[in-house]
């Protein structure tokens, strides 16, 4: 079965900044700092979301490098499926 979506791992918090997003890992010293202005707001995976699934008036250029961030994300252990 498919995975119904993408949320921010149980132990990991996103925090709003003037660069973009602050990604930490309460289960270690992990941070990732992500420049994305303000395209996704701190609390966007905070609900399931598809992977393909972003605030409205992303443009398309933004879009693909949404998802490759997004698959850091999950790479990372900072967003998990659902």
């Amino acid at each position: 079965m498919a995975a119904a979506g993408i949320k921010l791992h149980p132990s990991c918090r996103a925090r709003q900044e003037r660069f973009g997003l602050l990604f930490y890992d309460c289960r270690g010293p992990r941070l990732l700092f992500a420049a994305t202005g303000t395209l996704i707001p701190a609390d966007f995976f905070g609900t399931v979301r598809r992977r393909d699934e972003f605030p409205a008036g992303v443009s398309e250029s933004q879009k693909m490098a949404l998802n490759k961030f997004v698959t850091q994300l999950l790479e990372k252990g900072f967003l998990h499926e659902q």
